[in-house]
């Protein structure tokens, strides 16, 4: 199991579209991948999930992938994250 912590750093925070690009990220691994937000667990493959999660700029949030590819799918989150949702 892989876990790393991740700062929202866009200025909108997650909304429809970094969800949309973080499913669309996440659905090729075969990692169960979660996000986890103060005590909200929601699976990092669901755009409803990660939409009703609210993170918002400078949330932080847990990423817990495991698997086979656990350790890919969590760093290509991160660059996700970091690159700020190719947003800015």
């Amino acid at each position: 199991m892989v876990e790393e912590l991740v700062k929202v750093v866009n200025r909108a925070g997650i909304h429809a579209r970094p969800a949309s690009l973080i499913v669309g990220l996440t659905k090729d691994f075969k990692s169960s991948i979660y996000f986890e937000q103060d005590s909200n667990r929601i699976n990092a493959k669901s755009i409803l999930g990660i939409i009703t999660l609210g993170a918002v700029y400078n949330s932080e949030i847990k990423i817990t992938a495991e698997g086979e590819d656990e350790r890919e799918a969590v760093d290509q989150l991160l660059r996700l994250f970091i690159s700020k949702f190719e947003e800015e």
